[in-house]
């Protein structure tokens, strides 16, 4: 059965349609930047009507960002769209007019039931996927079923506190994971020896024109690719928090594997061997148990897509 999966970010919504296999057979685009609500409701009726107008659809996925509500139908709160308390799976069923199951997830969680269907983690029935991006996201799934929380709102790991009046986070505490294992971390990290000590930043910086307020994790990444010491340092401490933090959780959850998604997963091993290393170390009596793998996410930017309108069929 082809589904419709349906991918809403800060810029951009992208659906498309996917088949039994996770594979995409058709992919549509439009922007959400600057739309009201009744505007971004709008486009993704509207992206949803042209993909269900050339496929056979029995299914509808919507996946967002922010805090979405157990019933996977409301969208209680997004950081970068004007959802607020909102009922989207009722807006999108009636803008629509089709008699299809319509379900919402959370965008991560979307992304990591993906990475366990058809992903790096088809193979393990319990998994942690963090999404290191600009903040840190995550999914758990605990024998086969994604784990959604009494309110919709498990698997926040990106707000675990791990440094006690550690770093400001944007949720209004201090010492969060993502304040420390996050692109945020990484430019906020690099900004600063810039703006200290520049001749040691000057590969990062080459990339910014010279100026340390724009520098961006991608710039840190191509440095390091490139031999970089500063960046490759910069990467590592990341990766350590990565480690340390998914130890921690391997505490409560005890998954068999932790898989490394988002942009700043592409450093490949400058990322991961770190983290690897740190979880090892942090993990509690290691050598008495099993060991969790830590592996690169494989769905790429599909994720979402293709995790949503899986999770719509089921």
């Amino acid at each position: 059965m082809h589904a419709i999966g349906v991918d809403i970010g800060g810029t951009k919504i992208a659906a498309g349609v996917v088949d039994d296999d996770g594979r995409i057979v058709a992919k549509t685009k439009r922007k959400s930047v600057g739309l009201s609500v009744d505007d971004l409701d709008a486009a993704v009726v509207d992206a949803c009507r042209e993909l269900a107008s050339e496929h056979e659809i029995g299914a509808i996925g919507l996946a967002a960002p922010g805090f979405i509500g157990a019933d996977q139908a409301t969208v209680r709160f997004t950081p970068n769209l004007p959802w607020r308390d909102h009922p989207l799976r009722d807006r999108v069923l009636a803008g629509l007019g089709m008699d299809v199951p319509v379900v919402v997830e959370n965008d991560a969680n979307a992304a990591g039931w993906a990475e366990f269907r058809f992903g790096v983690a088809r193979d393990v029935q319990d998994m942690l996927l963090l999404t290191v991006g600009t903040g840190l996201g995550g999914a758990v799934v605990t024998a086969g079923r994604l784990v959604l929380g009494a309110w919709g709102v498990a698997a926040e790991v990106g707000h675990m506190r791990v440094v006690p009046d550690g770093q400001l986070c944007g949720c209004g505490q201090n010492g969060c994971w993502e304040q420390y294992a996050s692109g945020s971390a990484l430019v906020r990290e690099a900004r600063a020896v810039a703006a200290t000590d520049p001749a040691r930043a000057a590969a990062i910086l080459a990339h910014a024109d010279g100026d340390a307020d724009r520098i961006k994790g991608p710039y840190v990444t191509k440095a390091a690719l490139a031999g970089d010491p500063l960046a490759i340092e910069l990467l590592a401490e990341v990766g350590r928090w990565v480690g340390e933090g998914s130890a921690t959780v391997a505490a409560l959850l005890d998954p068999e594997m932790v898989v490394v998604g988002g942009g700043v997963a592409a450093a490949g091993d400058l990322l991961l061997l770190p983290a690897r290393e740190a979880f090892g170390t942090h993990l509690s009596a290691r050598g008495f148990r099993p060991e969790a793998r830590i592996e690169l996410a494989a769905m790429g930017n599909e994720a979402g897509i293709v995790g949503a309108a899986d999770l719509a069929r089921h």
